[in-house]
């Protein structure tokens, strides 16, 4: 056997199997199942049992995750207590390839009991299951992948992204927006980039190094060191930032001006008009900023111009927001 051709034509074989699936879609059944999806005020419940269920819960978790109610509801656990979790608010999507399973069969009565719709992703179309069913999404392949066809392969992936693109579908029917992502990850990476703010990271108050135009550059220096920012503000006598000395900006300053540098104002040696940020910026946006421009460090400042604040890369950096 030829390992990398094999695995690539099991590939082409399960992309081939979901263009299938979308091809032949009903579009009556798929609107009125996303009619009831976006119409549901409750929970969308999904479930399934085995490999289906598996792909019930990662479905389940998308639509959560993405502005849409719902939870996973085990079928097998269903009949033993927990079709509790059940309101006359909610929705259930059932999944299952052959549409018969007997677990799944045995909790429609009660759903039916209290009158909430059922939409079904099964790949046989005349099941108990879709006969029962308010819309069907049939999800029919033409095979599995593995030679005994007995083991879920090209069925489960198609039922996965038929689940995926009902979720996105509802996502952008709900025009929701990175902030409304954030919120439902706010332990995380995505979080940390979408909530967290330049007000949450950068140093101010006592921790900011500040010096007037025409503060020595001894002094200047000190006030450098005392920080342990590498940088200090360079402000005006009414408090506005006119510039910024970095430890980069002491070194070229030292080839210019040799030990004489001592002899300058703060004003003299400073860049002036450097890049700044305001402090309900995003910070991963105060990020993109530094990158573009290859600075390590950034003033932040109120409309006015006045300093508020120095967010440093390395601060970026243990926040997690690189």
């Amino acid at each position: 056997m030829k390992i990398f051709e094999t695995i690539c034509s099991e590939l082409l074989k399960e992309a081939s199997a979901i263009s299938t699936v979308a091809e032949n879609l009903d579009r009556e059944q798929v609107e009125k199942a996303f009619a009831l999806l976006s119409k549901c005020s409750g929970k969308v419940v999904v479930t399934g049992i085995g490999k289906a269920g598996i792909i019930a819960r990662k479905i389940s978790a998308t639509l959560a995750s993405t502005g849409t109610s719902s939870i996973f509801l085990h079928a097998a656990e269903g009949i033993h207590g927990d079709l509790g979790m059940l309101s006359d608010q909610d929705l259930v999507l059932a999944i299952s390839h052959s549409g018969n399973t007997p677990e799944m069969l045995a909790i429609i009565p009660y759903i039916k009991f209290i009158g909430i719709p059922l939409v079904s992703l099964t790949g046989n179309p005349d099941s108990q299951l879709a006969q029962a069913s308010d819309a069907v999404l049939c999800t029919a392949v033409d095979a599995e992948l593995e030679p005994l066809g007995m083991v879920p392969t090209a069925s489960t992936t198609v039922a996965l992204a038929l689940g995926d693109a009902l979720a996105i579908a509802l996502l952008k029917q709900k025009n929701f927006s990175l902030n409304d992502f954030a919120r439902f990850h706010p332990g995380g990476a995505i979080g940390k980039k979408l909530l967290l703010k330049v007000k949450d990271l950068m140093h101010c108050d006592e921790e900011l190094p500040r010096v007037k135009e025409n503060t020595a550059m001894m002094d200047a220096i000190l006030e450098m060191t005392s920080k342990k920012l590498g940088c200090t503000i360079v402000e005006d006598q009414e408090g506005l930032m006119q510039g910024i000395i970095t430890d980069g900006d002491l070194r070229r300053q030292l080839q210019q001006k040799g030990t004489d540098l001592l002899k300058y104002l703060a004003q003299d040696c400073m860049t002036p008009h450097p890049l700044n940020t305001q402090k309900e910026e995003l910070a991963v946006s105060a990020l993109n900023l530094m990158e573009e421009h290859a600075i390590t460090m950034l003033p932040v400042c109120d409309e006015q111009g006045k300093a508020l604040g120095i967010l440093h890369m390395h601060d970026l950096i243990r926040a997690g927001v690189v």
